[in-house]
């Protein structure tokens, strides 16, 4: 039995992941922590995310319950999840890691904390995602000339990074595909007279709205047609999902830095 703890465990994220461990085999809840600060600190997990009392306590830092895991499974924002990796580093175990918005310093300090840490990062747990991200590379070789490249991703009002870190990891790896930079090609913005929009581009558009969970669309413009990829998550149980896999997965994997490719065996 694999013995998970979950970090940010009193959010949304943090709630389906505990649901999702409670219906899954061979791996469990064994500690769940929030902020130091948080007012749901001290009252029993169960309770907290809408389930019936589990007899474990929300503990307020990820010191007060390393001990008792394998994995921590890391859906919050960068600063927490790196001083998180850091800890979990340090004592060899092992961390899936679904936050997004790093800035490139962080990134880099996450590839090299990784070579300590048996470490699963990934902006996107779901399996559809991750399909997609495969899809479309094939497709971007096969489109290479004659075809525009958008893509367009759409969240709740809530979220705080832009563009998506899944909008991001799809323009990485169709860039790649094209052998192209994508620090030179991706175009984040229009407005006004931008003029003619040039072959290499590749556009990487933001919308915020409501509730949506997530929405990512690639668009292969050609001249008389276009293929669209769309991707649309209805909630959050399939990033939870993957990212229960992913935990059952990496803890009898060598220390290093896996994705959802390796966890699902795509490459």
């Amino acid at each position: 039995m694999v013995l998970a703890i979950v970090s940010g465990a009193a959010g949304r994220m943090g709630g389906r992941i505990i649901h999702m461990l409670e219906a899954a085999e061979g791996i469990s809840l064994a500690g769940a922590f929030e902020r130091p600060d948080h007012p749901a600190v001290g009252q029993d997990v169960g309770e907290v995310v809408g389930l019936p009392p589990k007899g474990l306590k929300l503990a307020g830092s990820i010191g007060e319950v390393l001990d008792k895991g394998e994995v921590v499974i890391e859906f919050t924002h960068p600063e927490p999840s790196l001083s998180h990796l850091w800890q979990v580093a340090d004592v060899g175990k092992a961390m899936v890691m679904g936050t997004t918005g790093f800035s490139p310093a962080q990134i880099s300090e996450i590839h090299a904390l990784a070579s300590r840490a048996h470490l699963v990062f990934a902006p996107n747990m779901s399996v559809g995602v991750n399909l997609m991200f495969k899809v479309v590379s094939d497709i971007a070789r096969v489109l290479s000339q004659g075809y525009d490249v958008e893509i367009l991703e759409a969240h709740h009002r809530l979220k705080k990074d832009a563009p998506s870190g899944t909008a991001i990891k799809l323009a990485q790896v169709i860039a790649h595909a094209l052998e192209r930079n994508l620090e030179e090609v991706g175009v984040y913005a229009r407005r006004g007279i931008i003029g003619q929009r040039t072959d290499e581009e590749i556009g990487i558009q933001t919308l915020r709205a409501g509730d949506i969970v997530g929405e990512h669309t690639v668009m292969f413009g050609g001249i008389g047609e276009r293929l669209e990829i769309i991707h649309r998550a209805h909630s959050r149980d399939n990033f939870a999902r993957g990212a229960v896999r992913a935990a059952l997965w990496i803890v009898s994997q060598p220390p290093g830095l896996y994705d959802m490719q390796d966890v699902l065996g795509l490459k």
